[in-house]
């Protein structure tokens, strides 16, 4: 398997402006498939995608790439801050595509969001 970083991408910049907002994975999916769809791409499976952002919720949320959002930052225990990782793996994500780093994501698969691992890697 191999993950969907610009779906990832859209996540955690989601995450990060979430103040009073509840996070919503599977409407940030559906986001992300239209704009796919308007650059002309296929448009994916809509369920499929669905779950894949909310497995990707609990993958960055256990990984420690995501945290509850404190009241006092505008937590609804239903938001996240990103953590130190976290924007670590925004900034590469964000970064240009031809710097090597989010080619070495892509290169270690499903391993490249394993705490240790990425953390070694970034």
């Amino acid at each position: 398997m191999s993950y969907k970083w610009d779906l990832i991408q859209r996540l955690l910049h989601e995450a990060q402006a979430g103040a009073n907002d509840s996070f919503k994975p599977r409407r940030y999916a559906e986001e992300y498939a239209t704009q796919l769809e308007s650059e002309g791409q296929p448009l994916p499976n809509l369920d499929s995608l669905r779950a894949e952002a909310a497995d990707y919720e609990s993958l960055l949320f256990e990984g420690g790439f995501i945290a509850s959002r404190p009241e006092e930052q505008g937590g609804n225990g239903e938001n996240f801050i990103l953590t130190e990782r976290g924007v670590r793996l925004l900034d590469i994500l964000d970064g240009p595509q031809g710097d090597g780093l989010r080619q070495r994501l892509i290169d270690k698969g499903e391993a490249a969001l394993v705490p240790e691992i990425f953390d070694e890697l970034a």
